[in-house]
């Protein structure tokens, strides 16, 4: 049995840990805390068994169609993904060769390197004027990012772009959470290297199904669909993605609400001497006061059954990522933040 050199070197990707207790206060992986629309379970009651099996649409044509009426544009431009990790994976594929590289901001989502590797090509991390390696061909940028929560200026995207050779992926996976979002840079015809890509597992509280979904031009979006697995979504994603797709009312309610509770956490945090980075997503990245330690408070909470998620490094390992919970679930963690 032969494993390969990239493979052996590689550093595997670690997701959030995921506690089988329920009483644990689970805020370590960005998940939403409503549970998801109700026309979801509707589908799941209904479903005919007699679909399974055959295999499932490997065009999503139904839910292509839903997302690209909802952008204002063709459904080939709209790609659907197993998870927006699998469309990064594809896009490594498609959109990068042998001896060119792979940039993001930094920080930022720990998978792209990872990614990387994978795809045995060289990864860099992009901090604030930097200038990038002129091999570089895909540039992965986070907005908002993670995990800081900052929201970058859409012009500032536009431009970077507009400067860029290869192609660019925003990721939005917490668009909704946001102020504002960049889809208007993957419809727009002048632009031929942007592609905005999102996700069902945030805001469509859909993190156990595996959906993600991409717009941009269509020449982009064939290269993927040239790259994929046959049938990368099943018929059962398929059709309670849709459903949450078009329960719009339900969907602007639960993020209302995660928002209205960051909002107040935020401030809660503050008044305790927290430094709290801005957000526009479903989680703070925040900074203990002195003399207590990111790590230290990190342990802590786990001791208490609070998970939340800490970063090792220099860029981050003074801060706790902290996912927006329900309000009670909040009141918890601040209640024991208080005791240590």
């Amino acid at each position: 049995m032969r494993i390969t050199r990239s493979v052996q070197r590689l550093e595997a990707y670690v997701p959030g840990e995921q506690p089988k207790s329920r009483r644990v206060v689970k805020l370590n992986t960005n998940e939403n805390p409503y549970p998801p629309s109700p026309e979801c379970a509707k589908v799941l009651k209904g479903f005919d068994l007699d679909a399974l099996r055959r295999y499932p649409d490997p065009e999503f044509a139904a839910l292509r169609a839903a997302i690209a009426k909802r952008f204002r544009t063709t459904s080939d431009r709209v790609f659907v993904g197993n998870g927006s990790d699998e469309i990064l994976a594809l896009s490594a594929r498609a959109f990068v060769e042998d001896d060119e590289l792979i940039a993001s901001l930094d920080p930022s989502y720990s998978l792209y390197k990872t990614l990387a590797a994978i795809r045995n090509v060289e990864w860099i991390g992009r901090r604030e004027g930097m200038r990038l390696d002129p091999k570089t061909s895909l540039f992965l940028w986070t907005n908002p990012n993670a995990p800081t929560g900052v929201l970058a200026p859409v012009d500032e995207i536009a431009a970077f772009a507009k400067s860029f050779r290869g192609v660019v992926i925003v990721d939005e996976a917490y668009a909704d959470f946001a102020r504002w979002n960049a889809m208007d840079l993957a419809t727009a015809d002048a632009n031929r290297n942007v592609i905005v890509m999102r996700t069902f597992s945030k805001s469509y509280s859909l993190a156990g199904l595996r959906v993600g979904f991409c717009v941009g031009p269509a020449d982009l979006i064939a290269a993927l669909y040239k790259v994929k697995d046959s049938y990368n979504v099943d018929a059962v994603a398929q059709a309670v993605a849709l459903a949450a797709f078009k329960d719009r009312a339900y969907h602007a309610k639960t993020v209302k609400a995660v928002v209205k509770t960051r909002k107040a956490f935020v401030k809660e945090l503050e008044k305790r001497g927290w430094d709290v980075l801005p957000t526009d997503s479903n989680f703070a990245f925040a900074k203990p006061p002195a003399p207590l330690k990111a790590a230290d408070v990190f342990r802590y909470l786990k001791s208490r059954e609070i998970y939340v998620r800490y970063f090792p490094g220099p860029l981050t390992g003074e801060r706790l990522r902290i996912t927006i919970g329900t309000d009670g679930q909040m009141e918890t963690l601040l209640k024991a933040v208080d005791e240590l």
